[in-house]
């Protein structure tokens, strides 16, 4: 199902519908906001041909639709050796900033040098060595069994440059002032978080925290994290919501960067097992590990 130059990516006939040439409009944009009775991943691939439609409202649905893929839906799309290279990229370029999915992606025999170049370029360390370079083939959207015309949709390189839709959160982070990316840590979704808690800008970093939208995992990981910021960890230490998670407590523990004083505080509360770890650990300071001990054996003596 092959011409010279294009590779066919694989649709049901039922999900060929949406976009094949006759497909009405309504029904295109259907598709593209996932109101179609198809398998999850199948309307990923689906989305990924109708973000390239001429229609801006289609494409603009589409690649939101791309951005919102519950994370399950998420790696077990960017984890399939059956997807294709070019959704691997754009998949890497919408999300290559999630260190879970950024691996994944790496790991994926089907992803092509580009793909494994803008994870590099995103700052994942997981991409490895590049590949020998292989021609680009240019993509169509077609039925199984071939009722559906090939659409075509188009190369990399004709997205337009000021297209925001197709460029990466890292791209428009770097044209950004300090001012728009404090806005954006305060009101971005998780994408944004993820990037600007990194940002060397302490005011910017330091507004991540403050966004009413970051959940308790992001916490999480923000605790483990061996950030530029330590004022982060000072505000995660103060809060009392996050602080009744135990594994963001444990976490904070473990991370040297916490200020002692709340280290040692959340130490006491540990469990035997952990506080065994920490006591044997060579990751953590000499006082926690010092302490870890101590609180370890009163509690062994209490027994």
């Amino acid at each position: 199902m092959s011409e010279k130059g294009k590779t066919t990516v694989r649709l049901s006939p039922a999900a060929a519908r949406y976009v094949q040439p006759g497909a009405s409009r309504e029904e295109r944009l259907m598709a593209a906001r996932g109101e179609v009775p198809l398998p999850a991943a199948e309307v990923a691939v689906v989305r990924f041909c109708l973000s390239r439609d001429p229609d801006p409202e289609v494409r603009s649905s589409a690649v939101a639709g791309l951005r919102t893929l519950p994370e399950e839906t998420l790696l077990d799309i960017v984890g399939s050796a059956e997807t294709h290279p070019r959704l691997l990229e754009l998949m890497a370029r919408l999300h290559g900033r999630n260190p879970a999915v950024a691996e994944m992606i790496a790991l994926n025999p089907a992803a092509d040098a580009a793909t494994l170049a803008l994870l590099a370029g995103t700052g994942r360390e997981t991409a490895g060595e590049l590949p020998e370079e292989s021609p680009r083939q240019e993509p169509s959207c077609a039925a199984a069994e071939g009722e559906a015309s090939p659409v075509d949709i188009g190369e990399k390189d004709e997205v337009p440059e000021d297209e925001d839709e197709f460029r990466s959160t890292y791209q428009l982070a770097k044209g950004m002032t300090v001012s728009e990316k404090i806005k954006m840590a305060m009101t971005g979704d998780k994408e944004w978080r993820m990037l600007l808690v990194k940002d060397i800008n302490k005011l910017v970093s330091g507004s991540v925290i403050k966004n009413p939208r970051i959940t308790e995992p992001e916490v999480l990981m923000i605790s483990k994290s061996h950030l530029n910021n330590d004022d982060i960890l000072r505000d995660i230490c103060t809060n009392k919501d996050w602080t009744k998670n135990y594994q963001i407590r444990k976490s904070l523990v473990e991370n040297h960067k916490t200020p002692l004083h709340f280290a040692l505080r959340f130490l006491s509360g540990l469990t035997e097992k952990d506080l065994g770890m920490l006591a044997k650990s060579k990751n953590v300071s000499s006082v926690i590990s010092t302490q870890a001990r101590r609180l370890l054996m009163n509690k062994q003596k209490d027994k």
